[in-house]
Protein backbone atom coordinates (compact mmCIF):
# COMPACT_ATOMS: atom_id res chain seq x y z
CA UNK A 1 0.00 0.00 0.00
CA UNK A 2 1.60 3.26 -0.96
CA UNK A 3 1.88 6.18 2.07
CA UNK A 4 -0.87 7.81 3.00
CA UNK A 5 -1.28 12.06 1.56
CA UNK A 6 0.39 13.93 4.26
CA UNK A 7 0.33 10.72 6.19
CA UNK A 8 -3.48 10.88 6.92
CA UNK A 9 -4.41 7.68 7.89
CA UNK A 10 -7.60 8.67 9.67
CA UNK A 11 -9.08 11.82 8.83
CA UNK A 12 -12.35 13.94 11.04
CA UNK A 13 -14.76 12.09 8.97
CA UNK A 14 -12.63 8.62 9.55
CA UNK A 15 -10.78 8.52 5.66
CA UNK A 16 -7.55 7.93 4.63
CA UNK A 17 -6.09 10.09 2.23
CA UNK A 18 -4.82 7.67 -1.03
CA UNK A 19 -3.30 9.21 -3.37
CA UNK A 20 -4.53 8.95 -6.99
CA UNK A 21 -1.53 8.56 -8.69
CA UNK A 22 0.22 5.31 -9.35
CA UNK A 23 2.57 5.96 -12.39
CA UNK A 24 5.12 8.59 -11.66
CA UNK A 25 6.61 7.50 -15.46
CA UNK A 26 3.33 8.40 -17.06
CA UNK A 27 3.06 11.39 -15.62
CA UNK A 28 6.91 12.69 -16.34
CA UNK A 29 6.53 11.77 -20.02
CA UNK A 30 3.17 13.82 -20.61
CA UNK A 31 4.58 16.33 -18.82
CA UNK A 32 8.04 16.29 -21.31
CA UNK A 33 6.43 14.96 -24.80
CA UNK A 34 3.48 17.21 -24.65
CA UNK A 35 4.26 20.04 -22.80
CA UNK A 36 2.29 20.24 -19.76
CA UNK A 37 2.25 21.83 -16.28
CA UNK A 38 3.45 19.06 -14.19
CA UNK A 39 0.42 19.44 -12.40
CA UNK A 40 -1.95 18.54 -15.67
CA UNK A 41 0.16 15.96 -16.52
CA UNK A 42 -0.19 14.11 -12.80
CA UNK A 43 -3.66 14.31 -12.99
CA UNK A 44 -4.14 13.08 -16.17
CA UNK A 45 -1.47 10.01 -15.29
CA UNK A 46 -3.80 9.46 -12.01
CA UNK A 47 -7.23 8.72 -14.59
CA UNK A 48 -5.18 6.11 -17.02
CA UNK A 49 -4.89 8.76 -19.83
CA UNK A 50 -1.81 8.17 -21.82
CA UNK A 51 0.73 10.24 -24.41
CA UNK A 52 -1.66 8.77 -27.31
CA UNK A 53 -5.21 9.64 -25.74
CA UNK A 54 -3.96 12.77 -23.99
CA UNK A 55 -4.76 15.55 -26.59
CA UNK A 56 -8.18 13.55 -27.60
CA UNK A 57 -8.95 13.73 -23.51
CA UNK A 58 -7.92 17.52 -23.43
CA UNK A 59 -10.14 18.60 -26.25
CA UNK A 60 -12.92 16.07 -27.18
CA UNK A 61 -14.90 16.85 -30.60
CA UNK A 62 -18.46 15.22 -31.52
CA UNK A 63 -16.45 14.91 -35.09
CA UNK A 64 -13.82 12.53 -33.63
CA UNK A 65 -16.17 10.32 -31.70
CA UNK A 66 -19.89 10.68 -32.64
CA UNK A 67 -20.33 7.18 -34.27
CA UNK A 68 -22.60 6.01 -36.61
CA UNK A 69 -25.74 5.75 -34.96
CA UNK A 70 -27.00 2.92 -36.95
CA UNK A 71 -24.28 0.57 -35.34
CA UNK A 72 -26.98 0.64 -32.35
CA UNK A 73 -29.16 -2.44 -32.73
CA UNK A 74 -32.57 -1.66 -34.26
CA UNK A 75 -31.59 1.98 -34.65
CA UNK A 76 -32.60 1.63 -38.59
CA UNK A 77 -36.20 0.20 -37.83
CA UNK A 78 -36.62 2.91 -35.08
CA UNK A 79 -35.43 6.14 -37.46
CA UNK A 80 -37.66 4.76 -40.41
CA UNK A 81 -40.72 4.32 -38.07
CA UNK A 82 -40.25 8.04 -37.25
CA UNK A 83 -39.19 9.24 -40.57
CA UNK A 84 -42.05 7.61 -41.75
CA UNK A 85 -44.60 9.21 -39.00
CA UNK A 86 -42.95 12.54 -39.60
CA UNK A 87 -43.65 12.31 -43.42
CA UNK A 88 -47.23 11.16 -43.65
CA UNK A 89 -48.09 13.67 -40.39
CA UNK A 90 -49.11 10.90 -38.10
CA UNK A 91 -48.52 11.84 -34.24
CA UNK A 92 -45.97 10.93 -31.93
CA UNK A 93 -46.39 9.96 -28.43
CA UNK A 94 -43.24 10.58 -26.06
CA UNK A 95 -43.48 8.67 -22.64
CA UNK A 96 -40.71 10.18 -20.65
CA UNK A 97 -38.88 9.44 -17.23
CA UNK A 98 -39.57 11.94 -14.68
CA UNK A 99 -35.75 12.83 -13.79
CA UNK A 100 -33.29 14.66 -15.62
CA UNK A 101 -32.47 12.63 -18.21
CA UNK A 102 -35.81 11.44 -18.90
CA UNK A 103 -37.15 15.20 -19.17
CA UNK A 104 -33.69 15.80 -21.22
CA UNK A 105 -34.73 12.86 -23.59
CA UNK A 106 -38.28 14.36 -23.85
CA UNK A 107 -37.25 17.78 -24.89
CA UNK A 108 -34.91 17.15 -27.34
CA UNK A 109 -36.88 14.45 -29.02
CA UNK A 110 -39.88 16.23 -29.09
CA UNK A 111 -38.45 19.68 -30.22
CA UNK A 112 -36.21 18.07 -32.95
CA UNK A 113 -39.85 16.04 -34.28
CA UNK A 114 -41.79 19.53 -34.16
CA UNK A 115 -38.53 21.42 -35.72
CA UNK A 116 -39.24 18.92 -38.94
CA UNK A 117 -42.63 19.14 -39.48
CA UNK A 118 -43.99 16.37 -36.92
CA UNK A 119 -46.78 16.32 -34.50
CA UNK A 120 -45.48 15.33 -30.62
CA UNK A 121 -47.83 14.54 -27.88
CA UNK A 122 -45.60 14.00 -24.45
CA UNK A 123 -46.66 12.59 -21.08
CA UNK A 124 -44.34 12.45 -18.28
CA UNK A 125 -45.90 9.92 -15.58
CA UNK A 126 -46.61 10.87 -11.49
CA UNK A 127 -44.26 9.38 -9.72
CA UNK A 128 -46.44 8.42 -6.69
CA UNK A 129 -49.86 7.84 -8.98
CA UNK A 130 -47.95 5.90 -11.86
CA UNK A 131 -44.63 5.19 -10.40
CA UNK A 132 -41.76 4.19 -12.65
CA UNK A 133 -41.74 3.27 -16.21
CA UNK A 134 -44.66 3.11 -18.91
CA UNK A 135 -47.95 1.86 -17.91
CA UNK A 136 -50.84 0.65 -20.42
CA UNK A 137 -53.67 3.19 -19.05
CA UNK A 138 -51.09 6.38 -20.14
CA UNK A 139 -49.59 4.49 -23.26
CA UNK A 140 -53.49 4.06 -24.33
CA UNK A 141 -54.09 7.79 -23.47
CA UNK A 142 -51.74 9.24 -26.30
CA UNK A 143 -52.99 6.59 -28.37
CA UNK A 144 -56.30 8.35 -28.02
CA UNK A 145 -54.73 11.87 -27.96
CA UNK A 146 -54.06 10.51 -31.90
CA UNK A 147 -50.52 8.85 -31.52
CA UNK A 148 -50.17 5.79 -33.29
CA UNK A 149 -46.06 5.35 -32.70
CA UNK A 150 -45.09 6.28 -29.14
CA UNK A 151 -41.05 6.49 -27.80
CA UNK A 152 -40.29 5.40 -24.56
CA UNK A 153 -37.10 7.50 -23.41
CA UNK A 154 -35.15 6.73 -20.61
CA UNK A 155 -37.33 3.85 -19.80
CA UNK A 156 -39.31 0.85 -21.36
CA UNK A 157 -36.69 -1.65 -21.36
CA UNK A 158 -38.48 -3.98 -18.19
CA UNK A 159 -41.87 -3.05 -18.96
CA UNK A 160 -42.92 -6.63 -20.54
CA UNK A 161 -46.72 -6.01 -19.43
CA UNK A 162 -47.07 -2.80 -20.77
CA UNK A 163 -45.67 -2.65 -24.12
CA UNK A 164 -47.43 -6.04 -24.67
CA UNK A 165 -50.63 -4.07 -23.77
CA UNK A 166 -49.80 -1.33 -25.88
CA UNK A 167 -48.95 -3.90 -29.26
CA UNK A 168 -52.29 -5.79 -29.04
CA UNK A 169 -54.11 -1.70 -28.79
CA UNK A 170 -52.45 -1.21 -32.16
CA UNK A 171 -50.10 0.53 -30.89
CA UNK A 172 -46.15 0.87 -32.62
CA UNK A 173 -44.17 1.60 -29.45
CA UNK A 174 -40.41 2.63 -29.91
CA UNK A 175 -38.02 2.20 -26.44
CA UNK A 176 -35.21 4.79 -26.23
CA UNK A 177 -33.45 3.68 -23.36
CA UNK A 178 -29.92 2.65 -21.74
CA UNK A 179 -30.98 0.76 -18.36
CA UNK A 180 -29.52 -2.51 -18.00
CA UNK A 181 -31.52 -5.02 -20.33
CA UNK A 182 -31.86 -9.02 -20.10
CA UNK A 183 -32.26 -11.60 -22.60
CA UNK A 184 -35.76 -11.30 -23.15
CA UNK A 185 -37.10 -7.88 -24.59
CA UNK A 186 -40.68 -6.24 -24.41
CA UNK A 187 -42.68 -6.53 -27.29
CA UNK A 188 -41.85 -4.01 -28.81
CA UNK A 189 -41.48 -2.32 -32.99
CA UNK A 190 -37.77 -1.36 -31.88
CA UNK A 191 -35.60 -1.61 -28.91
CA UNK A 192 -32.50 1.00 -29.43
CA UNK A 193 -30.99 0.32 -26.12
CA UNK A 194 -26.92 0.06 -26.34
CA UNK A 195 -27.32 -2.33 -23.18
CA UNK A 196 -28.93 -4.84 -24.99
CA UNK A 197 -27.04 -8.22 -24.68
CA UNK A 198 -26.80 -8.58 -28.25
CA UNK A 199 -25.54 -5.20 -29.32
CA UNK A 200 -22.32 -4.57 -30.37
CA UNK A 201 -21.70 -0.43 -30.48
CA UNK A 202 -20.13 -0.22 -27.72
CA UNK A 203 -22.11 2.51 -26.19
CA UNK A 204 -23.22 1.24 -23.20
CA UNK A 205 -21.73 4.12 -21.37
CA UNK A 206 -24.31 6.27 -22.79
CA UNK A 207 -27.50 8.11 -20.89
CA UNK A 208 -30.93 7.66 -22.33
CA UNK A 209 -30.48 11.53 -23.94
CA UNK A 210 -27.43 10.03 -25.51
CA UNK A 211 -29.34 7.47 -26.83
CA UNK A 212 -31.89 9.87 -28.09
CA UNK A 213 -29.29 12.67 -29.73
CA UNK A 214 -27.80 9.64 -31.85
CA UNK A 215 -31.63 8.48 -32.69
CA UNK A 216 -32.22 12.28 -33.92
CA UNK A 217 -29.11 12.37 -35.99
CA UNK A 218 -29.89 8.92 -37.56
CA UNK A 219 -34.15 10.52 -38.02
CA UNK A 220 -32.05 13.73 -39.61
CA UNK A 221 -30.18 11.54 -41.78
CA UNK A 222 -33.14 9.76 -43.40
CA UNK A 223 -35.13 12.82 -43.89
CA UNK A 224 -32.58 14.59 -45.61
CA UNK A 225 -31.35 11.48 -47.81
CA UNK A 226 -35.62 11.21 -48.79
CA UNK A 227 -35.80 15.02 -49.72
CA UNK A 228 -37.66 16.04 -46.75
CA UNK A 229 -35.60 19.53 -46.13
CA UNK A 230 -36.42 20.91 -50.13
CA UNK A 231 -38.50 22.88 -48.74
CA UNK A 232 -38.15 23.83 -44.86
CA UNK A 233 -34.86 24.46 -43.30
CA UNK A 234 -32.82 21.21 -41.43
CA UNK A 235 -32.25 21.29 -38.13
CA UNK A 236 -29.11 22.63 -36.34
CA UNK A 237 -29.02 19.51 -33.88
CA UNK A 238 -25.55 21.05 -32.53
CA UNK A 239 -28.01 23.73 -31.50
CA UNK A 240 -29.74 21.34 -28.83
CA UNK A 241 -26.31 20.03 -27.12
CA UNK A 242 -27.14 21.61 -24.12
CA UNK A 243 -30.19 19.44 -23.28
CA UNK A 244 -27.71 16.68 -24.00
CA UNK A 245 -25.24 18.18 -21.53
CA UNK A 246 -27.42 18.79 -18.99
CA UNK A 247 -28.88 15.01 -18.62
CA UNK A 248 -25.97 13.28 -19.87
CA UNK A 249 -24.17 14.77 -16.47
CA UNK A 250 -27.43 14.82 -14.18
CA UNK A 251 -27.76 11.07 -14.93
CA UNK A 252 -24.11 10.54 -13.50
CA UNK A 253 -22.78 8.44 -16.65
CA UNK A 254 -18.91 8.35 -17.17
CA UNK A 255 -17.57 11.45 -18.88
CA UNK A 256 -15.62 9.64 -21.15
CA UNK A 257 -15.33 8.74 -25.05
CA UNK A 258 -18.29 10.20 -26.67
CA UNK A 259 -20.27 11.58 -23.35
CA UNK A 260 -16.80 13.70 -22.65
CA UNK A 261 -17.17 15.15 -26.28
CA UNK A 262 -21.56 15.25 -26.12
CA UNK A 263 -20.92 17.16 -22.17
CA UNK A 264 -18.01 19.39 -23.57
CA UNK A 265 -19.48 20.84 -26.69
CA UNK A 266 -23.24 20.95 -25.21
CA UNK A 267 -21.85 23.22 -22.38
CA UNK A 268 -20.36 25.67 -24.97
CA UNK A 269 -23.74 25.55 -26.48
CA UNK A 270 -25.19 26.14 -23.03
CA UNK A 271 -23.20 29.19 -22.39
CA UNK A 272 -24.62 30.64 -25.73
CA UNK A 273 -27.76 30.99 -23.72
CA UNK A 274 -29.75 30.20 -26.69
CA UNK A 275 -33.31 27.85 -24.18
CA UNK A 276 -35.50 30.34 -23.06
CA UNK A 277 -36.06 27.91 -20.57
CA UNK A 278 -32.24 26.94 -19.16
CA UNK A 279 -31.64 31.20 -19.14
CA UNK A 280 -34.62 31.44 -17.01
CA UNK A 281 -33.70 28.81 -14.59
CA UNK A 282 -30.31 30.02 -14.63
CA UNK A 283 -31.47 33.41 -13.40
CA UNK A 284 -33.67 32.14 -11.22
CA UNK A 285 -30.40 30.61 -9.48
CA UNK A 286 -28.42 33.53 -9.85
CA UNK A 287 -26.07 31.71 -12.08
CA UNK A 288 -23.93 34.39 -14.02
CA UNK A 289 -20.79 32.65 -15.13
CA UNK A 290 -20.65 30.38 -18.02
CA UNK A 291 -21.96 27.36 -16.89
CA UNK A 292 -19.54 24.12 -16.16
CA UNK A 293 -20.82 20.43 -15.58
CA UNK A 294 -20.97 21.56 -11.61
CA UNK A 295 -23.76 24.15 -13.06
CA UNK A 296 -24.84 21.55 -14.49
CA UNK A 297 -25.44 19.01 -12.04
CA UNK A 298 -25.95 20.82 -9.05
CA UNK A 299 -27.40 24.20 -10.01
CA UNK A 300 -29.85 23.28 -13.01
CA UNK A 301 -30.53 19.60 -12.85
CA UNK A 302 -31.99 19.77 -9.04
CA UNK A 303 -34.32 22.57 -10.03
CA UNK A 304 -35.63 20.53 -13.25
CA UNK A 305 -35.96 17.10 -11.19
CA UNK A 306 -37.82 18.89 -8.36
CA UNK A 307 -40.92 18.89 -10.56
CA UNK A 308 -41.08 15.21 -10.79
CA UNK A 309 -39.95 14.82 -7.46
CA UNK A 310 -42.70 16.70 -5.24
CA UNK A 311 -44.25 18.92 -7.68
CA UNK A 312 -45.54 18.99 -11.39
CA UNK A 313 -43.79 15.93 -13.23
CA UNK A 314 -44.33 17.80 -16.78
CA UNK A 315 -42.97 21.31 -15.36
CA UNK A 316 -39.28 19.99 -16.51
CA UNK A 317 -40.46 19.09 -20.37
CA UNK A 318 -42.27 22.31 -20.70
CA UNK A 319 -39.47 24.37 -19.18
CA UNK A 320 -36.81 23.20 -21.78
CA UNK A 321 -39.27 23.18 -24.86
CA UNK A 322 -40.84 26.69 -24.23
CA UNK A 323 -39.77 29.55 -27.03
CA UNK A 324 -41.80 31.77 -24.50
CA UNK A 325 -39.00 34.03 -22.57
CA UNK A 326 -42.12 34.80 -20.55
CA UNK A 327 -43.48 31.14 -20.07
CA UNK A 328 -40.28 30.17 -19.13
CA UNK A 329 -39.60 32.96 -16.12
CA UNK A 330 -42.98 31.61 -15.04
CA UNK A 331 -42.30 27.96 -15.10
CA UNK A 332 -38.98 28.60 -13.53
CA UNK A 333 -40.14 29.99 -11.03
CA UNK A 334 -42.72 27.17 -10.17
CA UNK A 335 -39.70 25.17 -10.52
CA UNK A 336 -37.75 26.75 -7.85
CA UNK A 337 -40.40 26.84 -5.31
CA UNK A 338 -41.01 23.02 -5.73
CA UNK A 339 -36.65 22.83 -5.06
CA UNK A 340 -37.39 24.63 -2.03
CA UNK A 341 -39.89 22.08 -0.82
CA UNK A 342 -38.21 19.62 -1.75
CA UNK A 343 -35.12 20.27 0.42
CA UNK A 344 -36.86 20.88 3.24
CA UNK A 345 -38.48 17.43 2.84
CA UNK A 346 -34.94 15.91 1.68
CA UNK A 347 -33.80 16.90 5.00
CA UNK A 348 -36.18 15.58 6.90
CA UNK A 349 -35.90 12.20 5.47
CA UNK A 350 -32.13 12.57 5.41
CA UNK A 351 -32.23 12.73 9.30
CA UNK A 352 -34.00 9.67 9.95
CA UNK A 353 -32.34 7.63 7.36
CA UNK A 354 -28.88 8.46 8.46
CA UNK A 355 -29.95 7.10 12.36
CA UNK A 356 -31.55 4.50 10.45
CA UNK A 357 -27.98 3.97 8.35
CA UNK A 358 -25.97 4.08 11.64
CA UNK A 359 -27.86 1.04 12.82
CA UNK A 360 -27.74 -0.68 9.76
CA UNK A 361 -23.26 -0.11 9.35
CA UNK A 362 -23.56 -2.22 12.94
CA UNK A 363 -23.46 -4.75 11.10
CA UNK A 364 -20.71 -3.98 8.42
CA UNK A 365 -22.99 -4.55 5.13
CA UNK A 366 -22.57 -5.10 2.10
CA UNK A 367 -25.04 -2.54 0.97
CA UNK A 368 -27.54 -0.18 3.36
CA UNK A 369 -31.14 -0.75 2.80
CA UNK A 370 -33.32 1.44 4.73
CA UNK A 371 -36.96 2.03 4.84
CA UNK A 372 -39.82 3.23 6.43
CA UNK A 373 -43.15 4.16 6.14
CA UNK A 374 -44.11 7.89 5.35
CA UNK A 375 -41.46 8.63 3.96
CA UNK A 376 -41.72 10.73 0.16
CA UNK A 377 -41.09 8.82 -2.38
CA UNK A 378 -40.00 11.63 -4.39
CA UNK A 379 -36.73 11.99 -2.63
CA UNK A 380 -35.13 8.65 -1.88
CA UNK A 381 -33.13 8.68 -4.80
CA UNK A 382 -30.63 11.77 -3.51
CA UNK A 383 -31.22 10.70 0.20
CA UNK A 384 -29.80 7.65 -0.85
CA UNK A 385 -26.89 9.57 -2.54
CA UNK A 386 -26.56 11.09 0.74
CA UNK A 387 -26.13 7.77 2.71
CA UNK A 388 -23.62 6.13 0.13
CA UNK A 389 -21.15 9.37 0.47
CA UNK A 390 -21.88 9.08 4.36
CA UNK A 391 -21.25 5.18 4.93
CA UNK A 392 -19.15 4.83 2.13
CA UNK A 393 -21.13 1.94 0.88
CA UNK A 394 -24.35 1.23 -1.72
CA UNK A 395 -27.30 2.37 -0.23
CA UNK A 396 -30.91 2.23 -0.69
CA UNK A 397 -33.53 4.00 0.67
CA UNK A 398 -37.14 2.17 0.43
CA UNK A 399 -40.38 4.77 1.33
CA UNK A 400 -43.45 2.37 1.85
CA UNK A 401 -46.37 2.94 1.80
CA UNK A 402 -50.12 1.23 1.05
CA UNK A 403 -48.01 -1.98 1.74
CA UNK A 404 -45.71 -1.41 -1.13
CA UNK A 405 -41.82 -0.21 -0.97
CA UNK A 406 -40.45 2.22 -3.60
CA UNK A 407 -36.80 2.29 -3.09
CA UNK A 408 -33.71 3.90 -4.95
CA UNK A 409 -30.41 2.65 -5.11
CA UNK A 410 -26.77 4.64 -5.46
CA UNK A 411 -23.75 3.42 -5.78
CA UNK A 412 -20.05 3.35 -5.22
CA UNK A 413 -17.45 2.40 -8.31
CA UNK A 414 -16.72 -1.31 -8.76
CA UNK A 415 -20.83 -2.13 -7.85
CA UNK A 416 -23.24 -2.67 -10.79
CA UNK A 417 -26.53 -1.84 -8.64
CA UNK A 418 -28.33 -2.78 -12.20
CA UNK A 419 -27.35 -5.61 -12.63
CA UNK A 420 -28.26 -6.84 -8.57
CA UNK A 421 -31.60 -5.09 -9.20
CA UNK A 422 -31.95 -7.22 -12.75
CA UNK A 423 -30.97 -10.48 -10.48
CA UNK A 424 -33.44 -9.63 -7.37
CA UNK A 425 -36.27 -9.21 -10.16
CA UNK A 426 -35.51 -12.80 -12.10
CA UNK A 427 -35.55 -13.83 -8.94
CA UNK A 428 -39.18 -12.87 -7.94
CA UNK A 429 -38.58 -10.80 -5.44
CA UNK A 430 -39.78 -7.34 -6.71
CA UNK A 431 -42.64 -5.75 -8.62
CA UNK A 432 -40.43 -4.05 -10.95
CA UNK A 433 -36.80 -2.76 -10.42
CA UNK A 434 -34.54 -1.43 -13.03
CA UNK A 435 -31.28 1.12 -13.36
CA UNK A 436 -27.77 0.96 -14.44
CA UNK A 437 -24.52 0.46 -12.45
CA UNK A 438 -24.58 3.98 -10.46
CA UNK A 439 -28.21 4.14 -9.47
CA UNK A 440 -31.38 1.81 -9.79
CA UNK A 441 -34.80 2.02 -8.67
CA UNK A 442 -37.12 -0.79 -7.05
CA UNK A 443 -40.84 -1.08 -6.38
CA UNK A 444 -41.02 -4.43 -3.82
CA UNK A 445 -44.35 -5.63 -1.19
CA UNK A 446 -43.29 -4.68 2.30
CA UNK A 447 -43.34 -8.52 3.64
CA UNK A 448 -40.85 -9.17 0.97
CA UNK A 449 -38.38 -6.76 1.87
CA UNK A 450 -36.06 -8.44 4.81
CA UNK A 451 -35.83 -11.45 1.89
CA UNK A 452 -34.74 -8.91 -0.31
CA UNK A 453 -32.34 -6.72 1.69
CA UNK A 454 -30.39 -10.30 2.22
CA UNK A 455 -30.43 -11.02 -1.53
CA UNK A 456 -28.72 -7.86 -1.68
CA UNK A 457 -26.01 -7.93 0.19
CA UNK A 458 -25.09 -11.41 -0.81
CA UNK A 459 -25.15 -9.84 -4.26
CA UNK A 460 -23.25 -6.84 -3.77
CA UNK A 461 -20.56 -8.83 -1.46
CA UNK A 462 -20.25 -11.27 -4.36
CA UNK A 463 -19.84 -8.52 -6.96
CA UNK A 464 -18.56 -5.17 -5.49
CA UNK A 465 -14.91 -4.41 -4.32
CA UNK A 466 -13.52 -5.69 -1.40
CA UNK A 467 -14.98 -3.68 1.67
CA UNK A 468 -12.02 -1.35 3.63
CA UNK A 469 -11.86 -0.88 7.46
CA UNK A 470 -10.51 2.60 6.85
CA UNK A 471 -12.07 4.37 4.00
CA UNK A 472 -10.37 6.21 1.39
CA UNK A 473 -10.38 9.16 -0.95
CA UNK A 474 -8.41 10.24 -3.49
CA UNK A 475 -5.89 13.05 -3.38
CA UNK A 476 -3.97 14.62 -6.72
CA UNK A 477 -1.81 16.39 -4.93
CA UNK A 478 -0.51 18.88 -2.04
CA UNK A 479 -0.05 22.46 -2.41
CA UNK A 480 0.36 25.52 -0.42
CA UNK A 481 -2.31 27.98 0.12
CA UNK A 482 -0.16 30.93 -2.01
CA UNK A 483 -0.12 28.31 -4.68
CA UNK A 484 -3.94 27.94 -4.80
CA UNK A 485 -4.18 30.74 -7.92
CA UNK A 486 -6.58 31.18 -10.49
CA UNK A 487 -4.44 30.53 -13.10
CA UNK A 488 -4.20 27.40 -11.11
CA UNK A 489 -7.77 26.59 -11.35
CA UNK A 490 -8.30 27.55 -14.89
CA UNK A 491 -5.50 25.09 -15.62
CA UNK A 492 -6.98 22.57 -13.77
CA UNK A 493 -10.35 23.09 -15.25
CA UNK A 494 -8.75 22.08 -18.79
CA UNK A 495 -8.64 18.72 -17.57
CA UNK A 496 -12.64 18.76 -17.46
CA UNK A 497 -15.84 18.23 -17.43
CA UNK A 498 -15.70 16.25 -14.35
CA UNK A 499 -18.03 13.89 -13.06
CA UNK A 500 -18.06 9.56 -13.19
CA UNK A 501 -15.36 8.41 -14.71
CA UNK A 502 -13.64 11.66 -14.45
CA UNK A 503 -13.44 12.84 -11.02
CA UNK A 504 -12.41 16.37 -10.25
CA UNK A 505 -8.85 16.65 -8.68
CA UNK A 506 -8.92 16.75 -5.24
CA UNK A 507 -5.63 18.48 -3.65
CA UNK A 508 -4.51 18.78 -0.17
CA UNK A 509 -3.41 22.05 1.48
CA UNK A 510 -0.42 21.30 4.26
CA UNK A 511 -0.57 23.12 7.59
CA UNK A 512 -3.45 25.48 6.94
CA UNK A 513 -4.58 28.25 9.83
CA UNK A 514 -8.26 28.58 9.88
CA UNK A 515 -8.18 32.33 10.21
CA UNK A 516 -11.71 33.03 10.26
CA UNK A 517 -15.09 30.50 10.01
CA UNK A 518 -18.29 31.26 10.04
CA UNK A 519 -21.63 29.88 9.22
CA UNK A 520 -23.65 30.67 5.80
CA UNK A 521 -26.72 29.27 3.87
CA UNK A 522 -27.90 27.45 7.09
CA UNK A 523 -25.37 24.82 6.82
CA UNK A 524 -22.31 25.33 5.58
CA UNK A 525 -19.00 26.47 7.15
CA UNK A 526 -17.16 29.24 5.13
CA UNK A 527 -13.35 29.86 6.34
CA UNK A 528 -10.32 31.99 5.56
CA UNK A 529 -7.12 29.56 5.56
CA UNK A 530 -3.49 30.71 6.26
CA UNK A 531 -0.31 29.58 5.06
CA UNK A 532 2.77 29.70 6.42
CA UNK A 533 3.66 32.22 3.17
CA UNK A 534 0.86 34.67 4.76
CA UNK A 535 -0.70 33.75 2.10
CA UNK A 536 -4.87 34.00 2.42
CA UNK A 537 -7.49 31.33 0.75
CA UNK A 538 -10.72 31.85 0.49
CA UNK A 539 -12.64 27.97 1.87
CA UNK A 540 -16.03 26.56 2.01
CA UNK A 541 -17.46 23.28 3.25
CA UNK A 542 -21.07 22.50 2.28
CA UNK A 543 -23.49 20.43 4.72
CA UNK A 544 -20.59 20.20 7.13
CA UNK A 545 -22.55 22.23 10.15
CA UNK A 546 -23.56 19.65 12.76
CA UNK A 547 -20.99 16.95 11.78
CA UNK A 548 -17.42 16.06 12.37
CA UNK A 549 -15.90 18.29 9.44
CA UNK A 550 -17.76 21.45 10.43
CA UNK A 551 -16.75 20.92 14.20
CA UNK A 552 -12.90 20.52 13.12
CA UNK A 553 -12.98 23.83 10.87
CA UNK A 554 -14.80 25.99 14.13
CA UNK A 555 -13.45 24.81 16.83
CA UNK A 556 -9.46 24.74 15.86
CA UNK A 557 -8.12 27.26 18.47
CA UNK A 558 -5.88 28.11 16.51
CA UNK A 559 -4.12 24.88 15.90
CA UNK A 560 -3.47 23.96 11.99
CA UNK A 561 -5.47 21.70 9.81
CA UNK A 562 -4.34 19.59 6.38
CA UNK A 563 -7.54 20.27 4.48
CA UNK A 564 -8.41 18.35 0.98
CA UNK A 565 -11.39 19.42 -1.34
CA UNK A 566 -11.44 20.67 -4.73
CA UNK A 567 -10.03 24.08 -6.30
CA UNK A 568 -12.87 26.50 -8.18
CA UNK A 569 -13.12 29.75 -9.51
CA UNK A 570 -14.82 32.15 -7.39
CA UNK A 571 -16.34 34.94 -9.54
CA UNK A 572 -18.11 38.26 -7.34
CA UNK A 573 -18.58 41.62 -8.66
CA UNK A 574 -15.90 41.14 -11.42
CA UNK A 575 -13.30 39.47 -9.28
CA UNK A 576 -12.04 35.85 -9.99
CA UNK A 577 -10.49 34.10 -6.70
CA UNK A 578 -9.64 30.76 -6.18
CA UNK A 579 -11.69 28.82 -3.76
CA UNK A 580 -11.21 25.32 -1.65
CA UNK A 581 -14.39 23.67 -1.15
CA UNK A 582 -13.73 21.23 1.66
CA UNK A 583 -14.51 18.06 1.96
CA UNK A 584 -11.92 16.64 4.25
CA UNK A 585 -9.65 17.54 7.17
CA UNK A 586 -7.13 16.10 9.51
CA UNK A 587 -4.88 17.38 12.24
CA UNK A 588 -1.48 18.02 11.59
Amino acid sequence: MTAAVLGVERSVTGRRWRPRLENEKLALALAQRLDLPDVIARVLAARGVGVETAEAFLNPTLKALLPDPFAVTDMETAAIRLADAVMAGETVGIFGDYDVDGATSSALLSRFLRHVGGAVEVHIPDRIKEGYGPNAPALVGLMDRGARVVVTVDCGISAHEPLRLAAEAGLDVIVLDHHVAEADLPRAHAVVNPNRLDDTSGLTQLAAVGVTFLTVVAVNRLLRERGWYGARSEPDLMAWLDLVALGTVCDAVPLAGLNRALVTQGLKVMGRRGNPGLNALADIARLTEAPGAYHAGFVLGPRINAGGRVGEPDLGVRLLCTESADEAVGLAMRLDGYNTARRDIEQAVLEAALVEGDRAMAADPAVIVVAAEGWHPGVIGIVASRLAERFHRPAFVVAIGDGIGKGSGRSLPGVDLGAAVTAARQAGLLINGGGHPMAAGITVAAERLAELTVFLQDRVAAIGPERRTVPDIGVDGALAPGAATPDLVATVERIGPFGVGNAEPRFAVANARVVRADVVGGDHVRCVLGGGDGARLKAIAFRAVGHPLGQALMTTGGASLHLAGHLRANRWQGREDAQLVIDDAAPV
